[in-house]
């Protein structure tokens, strides 16, 4: 039985073992969200295997994609530097200028850092945000805003100095952010750090949780990152939207070596959702990229592909991508591994499958070297036609976003609707470097 490729490249940005309880209505107070009850199970995905490679070592993960079964097989793309002048494939590089936690921090400031008492400054974090841990729940992030206004400053006993502010900003069509700002740095100036806190809301249903982090540290370690969730109504659908988006980067002061990092998730009330991220690293002299798309339209028809190239200053580049396309049982599936040497030699092996719908599966390849193949085989076909992780289970892990409560509208307002004069077409921003 053939496996469906996933765009995973590296780890799973959820759970994969979700405990899915049911949902009852929901209804937001500006008619813009209604759930009904659904029955769920408790899913076991088969990307469970998947082991985590990355944790502060930073270490990106290759998945491959063959063109047999369509198993994937997951490679560390570490770097022997002893071995990279002579090898044909190089290998994408650890990363490992993390740094390590703040020591002599109590439990509960660690788990609940918002939670300390008034008179007492917010603990230091002075670490970078870890790779390919994709989008965070809320209760990951803990976002617990102040309900009043708060504007104070205090020194520590090592002298390091520290700030916290609160604060509420109004404005047109019962637009309102709550907000929360802390920070603070060493003594001696070589570390600081900064993180912003907020929620917003208006009459049109709209509502956002965010939040902002920035800092560096002793060793020259740099990082910024940002996470928001949001709920609002399409303007051409007029469903209940939920979005969510991350972006991640860090930036080592003893190396050479940076990454960035950028996660989306798009879910409606009918099952339509879209996932996606871009990320780019660097290493002294090797760099590498990978991006990776799922697009569910609810109906049944799935597209996802990857593509992840990396390249040395010497020259030598190597990738691969994937792609596949489904309705019904009836699909294909195409991708190619290719790889140029620093003269500028170029091997590559491309491979495709057309599934019919009837068990038959013609599956045709080749390869620069002269290999190749065209067959039909007798296969059953699959596929996931349903996010693993859809709109049931973000409107439940969303319930902080949920229970944001707008200004009251007076009578006989309403709030003013700007549909524009084109769809939207949820397209990432471009990226500045391209796959070969």
């Amino acid at each position: 039985m053939a496996t469906a490729a996933t765009s995973r490249g590296f780890t799973m940005p959820f759970n994969l073992r979700l405990r899915r309880a049911d949902v009852a209505t929901l209804n937001d107070k500006n008619g813009v969200l209604e759930m009904r009850r659904k029955k769920r199970r408790l899913l076991t995905s088969d990307w469970g295997v998947v082991k985590c490679c990355c944790s502060d070592s930073v270490v990106p993960i290759r998945m491959a994609t063959g063109s047999g079964n369509n198993v994937e097989k997951c490679e560390d793309w570490r770097f022997d530097m002893k071995k990279s002048q002579n090898s044909q494939v190089v290998r994408a590089p650890a990363m490992r200028f993390a740094s390590p936690q703040p020591r002599f921090i109590s439990k509960q400031d660690k788990f609940f850092p918002r939670c300390s008492p008034r008179n007492s400054g917010p603990q230091s974090r002075d670490s970078p945000p870890k790779r390919d841990t994709g989008i965070a729940n809320e209760k990951d992030w803990g976002i617990s805003l102040l309900n009043e206004n708060v504007n104070e400053s205090g020194t520590n006993e090592d002298g390091s100095t520290w700030y916290r502010e609160s604060g509420e900003d109004l404005g047109e069509n019962g637009y309102r952010c709550r907000w929360t700002r802390m920070g603070g740095q060493s003594n001696d100036g070589t570390s600081e750090w900064k993180e912003t806190w907020w929620e917003k809301s208006d009459w049109t249903g709209y509502k956002e949780l965010g939040v902002e982090k920035s800092g560096r540290n002793a060793e020259g370690d740099s990082w910024w990152e940002t996470w928001r969730e949001v709920l609002h109504q399409d303007e051409w659908s007029n469903l209940a939207r939920i979005e969510r988006s991350a972006q991640k980067q860090a930036k080592s002061g003893t190396e050479n070596a940076g990454w960035y990092e950028n996660w989306w998730e798009k879910y409606d009330a009918k099952g339509w959702t879209e996932k996606g991220a871009h990320k780019y690293g660097r290493l002294n002299e090797q760099s590498w990229w990978e991006k990776w798309g799922e697009h569910y339209d609810g109906r049944g028809s799935v597209l996802k592909w990857t593509d992840k190239w990396a390249e040395t200053e010497l020259g030598t580049k190597w990738g691969d991508k994937w792609e596949e396309k489904f309705f019904a049982g009836i699909g294909s599936r195409q991708g190619e591994t290719w790889h140029v040497s620093p003269r500028g030699e170029r091997w590559s092996r491309t491979w495709g499958e057309e599934h019919f719908g009837n068990s038959k599966v013609h599956k045709y390849g080749k390869s620069t070297t002269g290999e190749s193949w065209d067959i039909v085989v007798d296969e059953e076909t699959y596929y996931e036609a349903d996010p693993h992780y859809g709109w049931a289970d973000v409107v439940g892990d969303s319930t902080q976003l949920l229970s944001i409560q707008p200004r009251e509208r007076p009578h006989g307002i309403y709030p003013s609707l700007d549909f524009g004069s084109t769809p939207p077409t949820d397209e990432p921003p471009d990226e500045s470097s391209t796959s070969q």
